[in-house]
């Protein structure tokens, strides 16, 4: 029931709504019971030979005036009910996305992206149809089916009492079978889960399966997930495919009830032939709230697993979040140190970082060089708490990261990932990243540091260019290059760039490296890069190794030392060379 709770907040906000709405399906219900009361004194009128032309025609205008009204509420409660069950779709579809947001980076190492996605589609779906069509089933199937039953009552009570025998079935069969519904409808959601994921992933890698010629493959994987999905679900129909006939099944028992009965009653005049013709259509009235109870087990069945499986994520906390007492900061400058830093993936698992130890003055520059894998990505996005530290600390002009807010830790913050990111829109669009009312100086600017603008303007719609999904249509530089300008647009005080030259020709990674020099003094840098020509300008340079610092100097220093900085450095100095050749 806890799972209610995030749906509950939205029926109070639209309790109008959906009063208003279940008092026009109630009054169809009614209107529809008045049709079978006509139907019997036009029958009756007929039988007795005391109908006219003139007394059917009344009866008929009597029929289409209620049709004229059935068509009017049932708009209404159509837009009010249906209208409301949407409402709370767009609702619990931005609360989900929104709290799916404010979830750490561990969370997205561990979670499917097909996954995520099925949630915010086919589970918020089910969801919208168990509360817009389940609310109006269910109406149906407590009103319509009691009005019904009273009206048969009132016509022959022993008539009634045989017809209503199958009823006690139904009851046990919904009770029996919507436990085993609900179980298997968890099953097909999971397993949509994994095929979303399945051909997610196949498109967004579809180049690398193109070159590779892995169409086979991937189709035999696509179609193998696309297998258990129809396996999942053929095991839901099994319960499903018997549940529905069941209830038709003792509807018809019902039918065959009264036509024996009612018939042999209306022969020897017990009730009369209009009494008969409306106790049957009161009779097929009652069958769509029996076949309801079963819709409504469905869809409340179905809904209830998509909505225990939205909150197992709305359950889920960040493990990276603003403490009780984290205070606001406001920096135009920023000195910062590591004390003793361990870090682990996991609890438990070797450390990927241990006992670092630095110290970056306001407006210096470190820079981070080591082989791969040895923990130089890692510790650049500890400081903007992308993860947490396992062990130690990381301060800010004194003040320990965690003990202040988020929001403005990663506000004082300009932070270039290792692998650039473009969303599927122009250069612009990708470089201002959602800020407004930037001036087209500020874009040029930005652009040259990063070495972009004659690039861009070498383009046909230059800065308005549409880069496609993850930027396919540029080369690697090009993407790098627009994830830097996007870094350095935000003018931010600690400037983290992970690789900024890695996908660039010697000359350009020597021009963009000459504009990061410049803004020496403004701002503190922290630049991680394999090419070392990147970093011998720097303050200070440290060398990891196993997630430990195994040098540290400025570039004089190191290369006196003769280690690893001093043989990759001269290494690339000749390739270099070569190249230029």
């Amino acid at each position: 029931m806890k799972s209610i709770e995030l749906i509950k907040s939205y029926f109070l906000e639209n309790r109008l709504r959906i009063v208003v709405g279940l008092l026009c399906l109630i009054a169809v219900d009614f209107l529809q019971l008045i049709i079978p009361r006509i139907m019997k004194l036009a029958i009756d009128d007929l039988a007795l030979f005391r109908a006219d032309t003139k007394k059917l025609a009344i009866y008929a205008l009597y029929i289409v005036g209620i049709a004229l009204l059935m068509a009017v509420f049932r708009y209404l409660w159509r837009k009010y009910l249906i209208g409301t069950s949407r409402a709370v779709e767009e609702g619990l579809r931005n609360k989900l996305f929104s709290h799916i947001q404010s979830l750490s980076s561990p969370y997205f190492d561990k979670t499917k992206t097909g996954d995520i996605m099925a949630h915010a589609t086919n589970d918020i779906m089910h969801i919208r149809m168990a509360i817009g069509m389940g609310m109006v089933a269910l109406t149906d199937a407590v009103v319509l089916g009691a009005a019904s039953i009273g009206f048969m009552l009132y016509i022959n009570k022993t008539l009634t009492l045989f017809a209503l025998i199958p009823m006690p079935f139904i009851a046990f069969g919904a009770k029996f079978f919507s436990k085993k519904m609900h179980r298997l409808y968890d099953s097909v959601q999971a397993s949509f889960s994994e095929l979303t994921e399945t051909v997610r992933e196949q498109f967004a890698g579809i180049q690398v399966v193109k070159a590779y010629t892995m169409e086979k493959e991937e189709s035999r994987l696509v179609e193998k997930r696309s297998k258990d999905y129809v396996k999942e679900n053929l095991k839901l129909v099994k319960i499903t495919g018997f549940f529905f006939p069941m209830m038709l099944l003792f509807s018809n028992i019902s039918m065959v009830i009264v036509l024996f009965l009612g018939g042999r009653q209306t022969i020897y005049s017990t009730i009369t032939p209009g009494d008969f013709v409306a106790f049957i259509n009161y009779l097929a009235l009652i069958t769509w709230p029996m076949m309801a109870m079963g819709w409504v087990t469905n869809l409340v069945q179905r809904g209830k697993a998509s909505l225990d499986r939205i909150n197992r994520i709305m359950e889920t906390t960040p493990e990276i979040f603003d403490k009780s007492d984290a205070k606001p900061i406001n920096i135009s400058a920023a000195e910062i140190a590591f004390k003793d830093v361990m870090f682990s993936y996991k609890d438990g698992a070797n450390p990927v970082l241990s006992g670092i130890n630095i110290k970056i003055g306001k407006g210096r520059i470190l820079g981070i060089a080591g082989p791969p894998g040895s923990g130089k990505t890692t510790l650049a996005g500890l400081i903007p708490r992308l993860y947490d530290v396992s062990g130690g600390q990381i301060l800010i002009n004194g003040d320990d990261i965690r003990l202040i807010r988020l929001h403005d830790l990663r506000k004082s913050i300009s932070f270039m990932p290792q692998e650039p990111f473009l969303f599927d829109g122009t250069i612009r669009e990708n470089i201002a990243l959602g800020t407004e009312d930037i001036k087209e100086s500020d874009l040029e600017e930005v652009m040259e540091k990063a070495s972009l603008f004659e690039t861009v303007k070498s383009f046909p719609a230059g800065i308005d260019t549409i880069v496609g999904e993850k930027g396919i249509v540029l080369s690697g530089g090009q993407k790098q290059r627009i994830a830097l300008a996007r870094a350095l647009l935000a003018d931010s005080p600690i400037l983290i760039l992970d690789d900024p030259v890695s996908q660039v020709d010697v000359e350009t990674g020597l021009a963009i490296i000459n504009n990061i020099k410049s803004m020496q003094e403004k701002k503190t840098i922290i630049i991680v890069s394999h090419r070392l020509s990147a970093l011998c300008f720097a303050d200070q340079i440290i060398v990891t190794d196993k997630g430990k610092i195994v040098e540290s100097g400025n570039h004089e220093q190191l290369m006196k030392l003769g280690k690893y900085y001093a043989d990759t450095y001269r290494m690339q100095e000749i390739e270099e060379e070569l190249n230029a050749l």
